[in-house]
């Protein structure tokens, strides 16, 4: 996140609303956690807590406001695993939300530079982050420099999506990069409006194949159609409407957004001798987990 105005748009975000979906990231019935289980291949806390255990130093890289450097510390073990939340613009905001959270560092880092400072790592979650950088690719190798052997590495990055939604992301999004934050917002609360309206008719759609659009056969909510394949409007009830602003804020307003496909992302494992052990890809993002060889 250091190019044009993207480190501006998540100071903006973070510093400004400092417990977003702080909470809801903790809640066992929410579906931001849930979101973050699934497309890990976790089904569960427990799962999560089993893939973590015997790790003893974790990194988030890319931390945010530390939501999902909590998670990681509920689920290890305090007296044996240091978890450490590393981020460009934010890294005080998530030290201010952990305060009293044992066992933790936090620290400036880009992730396009050397990073072997931070030392070495069992675990390294970097989830929705790569994208933001300029160079996703040198930043993942960055990363994957400091595993340990046996260590384990499990990243987000966004996907290349359907052609009129990478249109429409495009145009917004030269729109309204260079505003300032709150006439940013004054439009993204707009587009929720939509998702809001769109959700509101709780209604179904059932399509062809259509290639050429991108759209697969199948029966659709008729929001998450509009979202998936033409314009990203998100809506989601269980959050405030200013958390719902936000989200599409963060999707519309860095410069810096760069989308992926599944045979990209595998070169990037490949590159780096990392074996994948888990992948999942849906109409938004491509989730991979990868370990470094005992060598």
């Amino acid at each position: 996140m250091e190019t044009n105005n993207t480190a501006r748009s998540f100071r903006d975000k973070w510093h400004r609303n400092t417990d977003l979906v702080f909470a809801e990231t903790l809640r066992e019935d929410s579906s931001i956690l849930r979101w973050i289980l699934e497309r890990n291949g976790w089904g569960s806390l427990d799962a999560l807590r089993h893939s973590l255990r015997g790790r003893g130093r974790i990194l988030d890289a890319g931390c945010g406001n530390g939501r999902v450097t909590a998670l990681l510390r509920r689920c290890t073990d305090p007296q044996s695993t240091q978890v450490v939340g590393v981020d460009l613009v934010s890294h005080e905001v998530a030290r201010g939300n952990l305060a009293d959270a044992p066992n933790m560092q936090f620290g400036q880092a880009d992730l396009t530079t050397d990073l072997t400072r931070l030392g070495r790592f069992d675990y390294i979650y970097c989830q929705e982050v790569l994208h933001h950088t300029s160079d996703p690719a040198k930043s993942f190798g960055n990363l994957c420099a400091l595993l340990q052997p046996g260590g384990e590495i499990a990243i987000y990055v966004y996907k290349v999506k359907a052609p009129v939604r990478e249109l429409t992301d495009d145009y917004v999004r030269s729109k309204i990069a260079a505003l300032p934050y709150e006439e940013a917002m004054r439009l993204c609360a707009q587009v929720t409006q939509l998702g809001k309206a769109l959700s509101d008719l709780n209604a179904k759609i059932r399509v062809p194949d259509v290639e050429v659009l991108g759209i697969e056969a199948g029966e659709y909510d008729v929001q998450r159609l509009i979202y998936n394949a033409f314009a990203k409007c998100f809506w989601n009830p269980e959050l405030s409407t200013e958390a719902n602003d936000l989200v599409n804020y963060d999707w519309y307003h860095p410069q810096t957004a760069t989308r992926h496909t599944l045979a990209e992302v595998r070169e990037w494992f490949a590159r780096e001798g990392v074996d994948i052990i888990h992948e999942h890809v849906d109409p938004y993002g491509i989730t991979v987990r990868g370990v470094r060889a005992n060598t």
